[in-house]
C-alpha cells in the first residue's frame, strides 16, 4: 500500500483539516472562486440537552455555510441522516445571529430584543458517497427547495400525453412568474442545496469537470494494494502532493495499519452477512407465486428479527403490510 484510503474517515479528516486542500476541492467541485474561507468546528452541541453532533467537515466560504460528509457503503437512512444535517447547518447558525430590538408599543416605547434572521446565509450540505449510487447515473445529483407547481408540472401526465406547444409555454410563463418572485428574499431558499456526490459514477462517467480527479483519486486509495506509480499523473499538482504526503505509508503507525485492515474486514463481514439475507430469503420464497413469495419472505424475515424497513426493502411489501404480519 501506498496511500492509505482517502475515503476511510480518519484520513478524509487528515487531509481535509487543510485549509489549501479543502478550498480547492469546493473551489473545483463548484466550478467556482473562493474569496473568502473559514475553516469552522465540527463537533458541537445543537442545544444543552441535545446529543452531540459531529460533521466531517464544516467551513464558511463567502455568503455561504458548507458542510462536506464522507458516506462509505451503503446505509438505508442517508436520506433521513443528512436532511438532519442540512436542516443543522442552517439552525446552528443561530449561535451568531444579530440582534435586532423590536418596539411593539409606541406610547410607552416598550421594545424586545429579537434574532435578526435576515443574517441567515444559505447553506451547501455535500455527501460524498463513496460506494452508493443511490440508483442514480448521474456524478450528483442536487435537491433544493422550489414551488411545488413546478414538480406538478413536470410530472402532469393529462399535460404532457399529447402536448399543445401553446399551453405548455403558458404553463411555463405561469411557473417561471412564480420561481422569479424575489419578494421579501424568497430565492433564499432555492440557494439552499443538499448534494449527493457519487464516487463510482463520478469514475465511471469520466467527464470532463474539475472535480473528476478528486473522485478517481479517491478510488485509487481504497484498493489497498495501490503502488506509487498509480498516482503520477497527479504529481505536477501541488495540493494532491499534500494530499499523498499525509495518506503516505511511511507517516502510519502501526495504529494506522491496523484501523485500516479492521475497517476493510469489518464492512466486507456487513456487506456478506446482508447479501445472505438476500439469499436465503429469495431461496425459502422461490416456489411460491408473486405475492405469497414476498409474504412468505417478509413473515420468516420477521421472525428472525429484522426491522420493518429492511424486510420492506426486500420483500418489495409496504412497511404497513409488514406490520400487520
Amino acid at each position: 500500500m501506498f496511500l492509505a484510503p482517502l475515503n476511510y474517515d480518519k484520513y478524509f479528516n487528515k487531509v481535509f483539516s487543510n485549509e489549501r486542500i479543502a478550498k480547492r476541492f469546493l473551489e473545483d467541485f463548484l466550478e467556482t472562486g473562493i474569496n473568502e474561507f473559514e475553516m469552522l468546528k465540527g463537533k458541537l452541541r445543537v442545544t444543552d440537552n441535545a446529543s452531540l453532533v459531529e460533521f466531517d467537515f464544516r467551513c464558511k466560504i463567502d455568503n455561504s455555510f458548507v458542510i462536506l460528509d464522507m458516506q462509505q457503503w451503503y446505509k438505508r437512512d442517508v436520506t433521513q441522516r443528512f436532511y438532519i444535517y442540512h436542516a443543522l447547518n442552517t439552525g446552528l447558525q443561530l449561535e451568531k445571529l444579530p440582534s435586532k430590538r423590536v418596539l411593539y408599543d409606541y406610547s410607552y416605547q416598550k421594545s424586545k430584543k429579537v434574532e435578526d434572521y435576515r443574517a441567515l446565509l444559505p447553506v451547501l450540505t455535500l455527501v460524498w458517497m463513496a460506494d452508493d449510487s443511490l440508483d442514480f447515473k448521474d456524478d450528483y445529483v442536487a435537491y433544493s427547495m422550489s414551488p411545488e407547481i413546478v414538480v406538478e408540472f413536470v410530472k402532469n401526465k393529462k399535460l404532457w400525453h399529447k402536448p399543445e406547444i401553446v399551453e405548455l409555454l403558458k404553463e411555463r410563463a405561469r411557473l417561471l412568474e412564480v420561481l422569479d418572485n424575489q419578494t421579501k428574499e424568497l430565492q433564499f431558499l432555492a440557494k439552499n442545496r443538499l448534494i449527493f456526490m457519487l464516487q463510482k459514477n463520478t469514475v465511471k462517467n469520466k467527464n470532463k469537470a474539475r472535480y473528476v480527479k478528486w473522485f478517481e483519486f479517491a478510488e485509487k486509495t481504497k484498493n489497498t494494494d495501490n503502488k506509487k506509480e498509480d498516482f503520477q499523473e497527479y504529481l505536477d499538482d501541488e495540493i494532491f502532493c499534500e494530499m499523498m504526503k499525509r495518506l503516505s505509508k511511511d507517516t502510519l503507525t502501526d495504529d494506522d495499519f491496523s484501523y485500516i485492515q479492521n475497517e476493510k474486514t469489518f464492512w466486507e463481514e456487513v456487506e456478506r452477512f446482508e447479501q445472505g439475507i438476500y439469499e436465503v430469503a429469495w431461496n425459502e420464497g422461490e416456489a411460491k407465486g408473486e405475492k405469497s413469495k414476498a409474504l412468505e419472505i417478509a413473515r420468516r424475515l420477521k421472525e428472525k428479527g429484522f426491522d420493518d424497513d429492511l424486510i420492506a426493502a426486500i420483500s418489495g411489501l409496504s412497511t404497513d403490510e409488514i406490520t400487520r404480519l
